[in-house]
């Protein structure tokens, strides 16, 4: 691994190739200082006198297997001297306080065993300035500003989508187009309001947590709650659709009337399916003291019911008897709901609370929670959570986020 090109050299020479804005530099390999064989080095800090300083940063073959900021970069003289200090300061913070984070890593993040004395170091001249480093995450560009060492008054570092020059969005979309992966970009901006990249790192296949959410989870459009104590809930819940629990009843319906058919179900079939519908949503509320209930379709499917409702009109008798008991259904259906104390819907269902449902003390302890989304999203919210695999008797988090939007998660 001595002389392979580490991943901080060779992405730098590849933008410099590009026409970036990278710094002169100069990679000097391990193999270098244990030969004491100094002469490009020599020969670029001859270039550099002028600076007086130099800035020397870490550059180990295995480095890019390690997180960012585990070995360190140092200031240092535009010499030999002040190179061979860095690196051995290098090597001896890798040894002492950064060792444990080098163990976990290997221990949690299966980061490789490395020698540490096979340390190379990236030589550039310091740039007065202040540090961004621009990543994309999901879809979007963040950009982290350091502070400015120069400015007597120091801010703190913060986290924009915006940067402070709209060059940065469009320079740093132009180094992960020539790169050809998600990279994470460090830039240095001069006092003079130059822009010079001084480091880019491959972050492909690096997981953040807002990666994870948006594959498993659902962001909705809002969230009412008459009391606001906790931005997180957890409950088990029950996937309602109506919609196709009337066009199973449709389905039955229409064998039902079909003449000539071997196995026509009787009209107890159609009724039994009715009740083993009601039962399961007892027996669920019986299971559960506190549940949500996702509403793909809940009363919405009116045109499907009506058309059940009077499917069996050739038949007064039959029908007269189906309708009863589809009128008891639609009750039974609200009687469920009403004990749910989390509805996640589309923005037309709401729930209708009393005083006692709003305000006692039992929604002290257990607060009411509806979240949505908007009604144009419904069908492309549905298939998200078809998508995410949400089935009945699964556990969900609702997790308020600093807008104020839900989102949903499947444990």
């Amino acid at each position: 691994m001595k002389n392979k090109m580490p991943e901080k050299a060779g992405l730098l020479e590849k933008l410099r190739k590009n026409g970036f804005n990278v710094p002169d530099f100069i990679y000097v390999p391990a193999n270098k200082f244990n030969s004491e064989d100094f002469k490009q080095l020599d020969s670029f800090l001859g270039k550099h006198r002028e600076s007086y300083k130099v800035i020397a940063r870490s550059a180990h073959p295995m480095e890019s297997k390690y997180k960012g900021g585990t070995f360190d970069s140092l200031e240092t003289y535009a010499d030999v001297d002040g190179i061979k200090y860095a690196r051995k300061h290098m090597i001896k913070i890798a040894e002492t306080s950064k060792q444990l984070s080098i163990r976990r890593q290997q221990t949690f993040n299966h980061a490789p065993e490395i020698d540490i004395n096979d340390m190379g170091v990236v030589v550039m001249p310091f740039i007065d300035g202040s540090s961004v480093m621009a990543k994309m995450i999901v879809n979007y560009w963040e950009f982290g500003y350091c502070r400015n060492r120069t400015h007597k008054v120091q801010s703190e570092p913060y986290i924009t989508k915006v940067p402070h020059d709209r060059r940065l969005l469009k320079l740093s979309e132009d180094i992960q187009k020539t790169l050809g992966f998600r990279c994470e970009i460090e830039y240095i901006i001069s006092t003079e309001g130059e822009i010079y990249v001084v480091q880019a790192k491959d972050i492909s296949d690096i997981e953040t947590l807002e990666e994870k959410e948006s594959l498993l989870s659902i962001k909705l459009d809002g969230i009412r709650r008459m009391r606001k104590r906790r931005n997180y809930r957890e409950r088990p819940v029950y996937v309602m659709d109506n919609k196709a629990f009337y066009i199973n009843l449709i389905s039955q319906c229409e064998d039902f009337v079909q003449e000539g058919k071997e196995s026509n179900p009787d009209i107890n079939d159609i009724i039994s399916s009715i009740k083993a519908y009601e039962k399961e949503l007892e027996s669920f509320a019986l299971r559960h003291q506190r549940f949500a209930v996702l509403g793909f379709s809940i009363h919405d499917s009116r045109e499907l019911y009506q058309i059940a409702n009077h499917y069996l009109e050739d038949s007064p008798r039959l029908q007269k008897t189906l309708s009863k008991y589809l009128r008891k259904n639609f009750y039974k259906i609200d009687i469920f709901l009403s004990e749910a104390d989390t509805l996640i819907a589309k923005d037309k269902f709401r729930v209708n609370l009393c005083s006692h449902d709003a305000y006692g003390i039992d929604t002290v302890r257990n607060p009411l929670w509806s979240a949505y989304w908007h009604v144009d999203r419904h069908d492309k919210v549905v298939r998200e959570f078809i998508r995410l695999g949400v089935k009945t008797g699964d556990t969900i988090g609702i997790d308020i986020n600093a807008e104020g939007r839900p989102i949903i998660s499947r444990h």
